[in-house]
Parts: C-alpha cells; sequence; structure tokens
C-alpha cells in the first residue's frame, strides 16, 4: 500500500507515542497485564487508522477535455447553482464532494489547463457539510481554464478535524486533468463551480472517486 508524502510525519508520531506508551507500561506495570493488552490494541488501531487514512492508490485517469472529474473521494452532498462570489461574481452550479475520515483524502484536478487563480483564506473549522464551511472555514480557491476557455472553480475547505491544507499548483502552471494538486488533512470537503451551460452526471449522496468519476460535462 503506497503512503502519501503528508502522511509520513504524522505516522512517525504515532509510531513514538505508541512505543513510548508501551514500553512505559513494560517498565512501570509488568503486573498489570490487562492494561499492556490494552495499550497494544489501542497502538494497533491507532496505527492501522493512520496508515488507512494516509493511503494514496494509484488511479488509472482517462482524460478528456469536455469532462470534469471528480477532484476527491466522497460523497456528494451538494448540487445547486448559486452565486460565486470570489472569482466570478455570477451564477454557476456548485457541486460540493464530503470527504469523510474514511475516504482517501489525495485531491485531483478536476480538468487539465491553465492555473488561473490560486488564493487561500484563513478561517474557521465548522462542520464540512455545514453550508457556511464554504465562505467561512480556512479554505484555498484554485480556477484552472482549459484549453477550450471553460473557467473551472473549485476550493479545499477544512473540516472540524481538518487543521492543515496542502495545495501544490501556482498561477500560470500547466496542469494535466487527475493529476495529484494537493491534500486535506481529515474530514473535509471540496466544492467545484461549474459553467451554468454544463451538465452535471451525479446525484445527491452519490459517492464519488477523484480523477475517476466525471461529475458533468461541457455543452
Amino acid at each position: 500500500m503506497k503512503i502519501h508524502r503528508e502522511g509520513i510525519p504524522s505516522i512517525l508520531v504515532t509510531l513514538l507515542f505508541t512505543a513510548a506508551l508501551n514500553l512505559s507500561l513494560y517498565f512501570f506495570t509488568p503486573e498489570m497485564l490487562w492494561l499492556r493488552w490494552a495499550a497494544c490494541l489501542l497502538s494497533a488501531f491507532l496505527l492501522v487508522m493512520m496508515l488507512q487514512f494516509f493511503r494514496n492508490p494509484s488511479r488509472q485517469i482517462v482524460t478528456d477535455d469536455n469532462h470534469v472529474l471528480s477532484p476527491a473521494d466522497g460523497k456528494v452532498v451538494v448540487i445547486e447553482e448559486v452565486t460565486e462570489n470570489e472569482f466570478f461574481r455570477d451564477r454557476r452550479i456548485q457541486v460540493s464532494v464530503f470527504m469523510s475520515p474514511l475516504n482517501v483524502h489525495v485531491n485531483r484536478n478536476p480538468v487539465g489547463g491553465t492555473v488561473s487563480y490560486v488564493k487561500y483564506h484563513p478561517g474557521a473549522y465548522l462542520v464540512a457539510w455545514h453550508p457556511k464551511s464554504s465562505t467561512d472555514n480556512e479554505r484555498t480557491t484554485l480556477v484552472i481554464e482549459t484549453p477550450q476557455k471553460q473557467q473551472v472553480l473549485f476550493r479545499q475547505i477544512a473540516g472540524a478535524m481538518a487543521r492543515r491544507i496542502v495545495y501544490y499548483l501556482k498561477e500560470g502552471q500547466q496542469v494535466r486533468q487527475g493529476e495529484e494538486m494537493g491534500f486535506i488533512k481529515f474530514g473535509s470537503r471540496v466544492d467545484v463551480f461549474l459553467p451554468l451551460s454544463a451538465r452535471v452526471h451525479v446525484q445527491l449522496g452519490q459517492t464519488v472517486k477523484g480523477g475517476q468519476t466525471v461529475i458533468a460535462s461541457f455543452s
């Protein structure tokens, strides 16, 4: 199983913590076997959870300039027409994907083209499905313009547990559809803003995979 590079520090900290815990109990409470066994089980659980969370499975990416791929693994929690006030300042179709702690948390480019806008916003840590999380939470807004001059905005949003948003894109950079563009630790959400003419191919509650599920296509 491939582990994402963003998880190496967290996994090392977990290993050090569990090793210190188990060694301390071994030397200072040798007669309390039940406590030592409980610590071993807790340590195994924590390590498995960390490895599971930071896994980075290989993905077969099929690129198509007319398609918009899901930027993340998770569940579709929003499909609606909204006013996007940061970049477009007009009406757009918003599709939001919520990532639970059990999902792969690698984020991918929904389209390929030129990165035309990147902005990080510090903020709060409301639960990721809260309606105001898109505007009040810590977040990063990115826009990619396709070779056909279609602009897609997507926004990484921190949740109640997520305390670090990582993104690798820079303005002016050429990127490929489905390539890894960032990572959000623990529960979080990604919003995608599409032209009103786009055709949405997913439904509320649908489970999607980053870089594989086609969430929309351009008219």
